[in-house]
């Protein structure tokens, strides 16, 4: 069975789209929840650099799209390339109100391009990656009610 091209998850938040936007944009919120320190150039082009301690790894996201609060993307590397190969994929989040909450879907897309060898493992680790991050999204958004 072929791998997917793409991962799409959506999740309810209580909090409002602004605040969901705050934890998806800032160095603060990329670093609470999605690594342990980020910093961000928050603008089409800039760069965020999110960096997870426990495992010693860094990560440079290339910013795509800033449309506050509705829809954030960005470009990354494909996991097991060498972070100078041109191959990326695109991450996009929507943020939409939901009731007095936020329906927040992520869609990771672009796996097609990985080598053979490394796209199951790219993709599967992205999958149980966005299951465990979006998690860790919800729990410090309630922790920082």
């Amino acid at each position: 069975m072929p791998i997917p091209d793409r991962i799409e998850r959506t999740i309810d938040l209580a909090q409002p789209p602004q605040r969901v936007w705050e934890a998806l944009t800032s160095a603060e919120g990329l670093g609470g929840w999605f690594g342990d320190h980020a910093t961000v150039d928050l603008r089409p082009g800039g760069t965020a650099y999110v960096e997870w301690g426990d495992e010693d790894y860094k990560s440079t996201l290339t910013i795509s799209v800033v449309e506050p609060p509705a829809r954030f993307a960005w470009t990354w590397g494909i996991m097991g390339l060498p972070a100078t190969d041109p191959r990326r994929t695109y991450v996009e989040f929507t943020l939409a109100p939901s009731g007095g909450g936020t329906r927040l879907t992520v869609t990771e897309s672009g796996f097609a391009q990985a080598p053979e060898d490394l796209l199951d493992s790219a993709y599967q680790g992205n999958v149980e990656g966005w299951r465990k991050e979006l998690a860790e999204l919800a729990d410090y958004l309630h922790a920082a009610a």
